[in-house]
């Protein structure tokens, strides 16, 4: 019979093979989802916009990125294969989702080549992850703090202008900068501001889900809101081969391939935050590696099935290390909501209805944190000299390249698609090629 103490620990949300009662672990487990699936579904629709998806290629998308979170996020909480050899996922608490680095570089790919581009180049981005993970002792100095904060402050800049743009109604929209949109917006983005700022308890976790709610009712009394998609959606639909097509261009794999180096760096980075932070340990080399090769193997796997690149969320690290709640069934049962979330076309279809309006007024406030987010992080180093010059010259020529892709018009195509549309990739090699180059200051 069992001691009293190994039965609570058993049954414990803070012991990492723990079993809890159902009723103690869905709560959790419903956080965890509410603070995830906004930003897991909304690369969907931006890129479903950019490729002018039809709006059941709209929804296909949609459900697919929730497919792709469920897979990667349950792989790397129960691992395959065996821990002392080669196996894919980290056995640690994390939740993984469709990524906001990639946005940027998937709105030019699919601008210049459409969205088969992307999964064929996301295909050798997970090769490319997994080339990291079995090298990561060997390359993890190339990208100190410095360079990974200098990219993710370039990836949340790159975001502002279609956040803007969407709260002016979305670009191409017959009822682009009309007073509605910026109403709803700015409510939206209030409503937001003010539960990050002053909510308590599990509102200020949602505080974007309860903005967007807000503003999507708003919308509704305004007439900006149509459930034609809702009606004409299927019950169930699993993910579909090869639906979207896969085509390997140059281009799109060099930018779309740099992007998963500095990912997996930066998922290093969130399964380093989980562990320290609420498992009072640095994660071992070999969840590291499992970390990566499982990394690198979904996102091969996902573009044969249309799900777009994905990588760890940070929001999902923040609440591992504030409640200290480890137990990866938990995290495997916000898994399995998101995938059941993603196998109902009607739950994907009815967030297609939500007005541009109210997700520029949401993402604006995540895109400004994901650049705060990279400006700490390029810091955390100190402001010394070298520092701040490394971040101001990577960060101008990525975003003045971007600002002005006329500038490399008597370049290769390939160029401009690479450094002019792309500004995380140009800030990326600057910020690692000054790194290397310019010598540190002696204290």
């Amino acid at each position: 019979m069992p001691e009293p103490d190994s039965k609570k620990r058993a049954l414990s949300l803070f012991e990492l093979n723990g079993r809890p009662p159902f009723r103690v672990a869905l709560p959790i487990a419903l956080q965890h989802v509410i603070a995830m699936i906004v930003g897991c579904v909304t690369p969907a629709i931006i890129i479903a916009g950019v490729a002018h998806l039809s709006p059941a290629d709209s929804v296909i998308l949609i459900q697919a990125s929730l497919i792709a979170a469920a897979i990667g996020t349950a792989l790397q909480l129960f691992p395959i294969g065996p821990r002392s050899g080669i196996h894919l996922g980290a056995g640690l608490p994390v939740i993984f989702g469709v990524s906001f680095a990639y946005v940027p570089s998937m709105q030019a790919i699919t601008e210049e080549f459409g969205i088969a581009a992307i999964f064929g180049a996301q295909v050798v981005g997970g090769l490319v992850a997994i080339l990291v993970g079995l090298c990561i002792r060997r390359i993890r100095h190339f990208f100190p703090p410095l360079v990974a904060g200098t990219v993710v402050f370039t990836v949340g800049l790159s975001l502002y202008p279609i956040a803007i743009n969407y709260m002016a109604g979305g670009i191409g929209q017959p009822t682009y900068g009309q007073w509605q949109n910026w109403v709803v917006a700015l409510f939206t983005l209030g409503v937001v501001t003010f539960f990050t700022h002053f909510g308590k308890g599990s509102l200020k976790l949602a505080s974007i889900l309860v903005g967007m709610g807000s503003g999507y009712i708003l919308s509704l009394v305004l007439g900006m809101v149509d459930f034609t998609n809702v009606a004409n959606a299927g019950y169930f639909e699993v993910p579909r081969i090869m639906h979207f097509g896969i085509e390997f261009d140059v281009s799109a794999i060099v930018a779309i391939a740099i992007l998963f180096v500095i990912n997996s760096i930066q998922a290093i980075g969130d399964f380093s935050a989980t562990t320290s932070g609420a498992m009072n340990r640095l994660p071992e080399t070999q969840e590291l590696h499992g970390a990566l090769l499982g990394l690198g193997a979904t996102n091969i796997l996902g573009a044969f099935f249309g799900f777009l690149p994905t990588s760890t969320y940070g929001q999902n690290v923040g609440i591992v290390t504030t409640t200290r709640v480890i137990n990866r069934h938990v995290l495997g049962m916000a898994a399995f909501i998101i995938l059941i979330a993603g196998l109902f076309p009607k739950f994907s279809a009815l967030l297609t209805t939500i007005p541009y309006a109210v997700l520029g007024g949401a993402t604006v406030s995540v895109f400004a944190s994901i650049a705060m987010t990279g400006i700490k992080l390029a810091l955390s180093e100190g402001t010394s000299p070298r520092n701040t010059a490394i971040i101001g010259l990577a960060v101008a020529m990525g975003m003045g390249l971007s600002a002005a892709p006329a500038t490399l018009a008597l370049f290769p195509a390939w160029v401009t698609t690479i450094f002019g549309k792309a500004p995380v990739v140009a800030a990326s090699l600057i910020a690692i090629t000054l790194n290397l180059l310019i010598p540190k200051e002696i204290k």
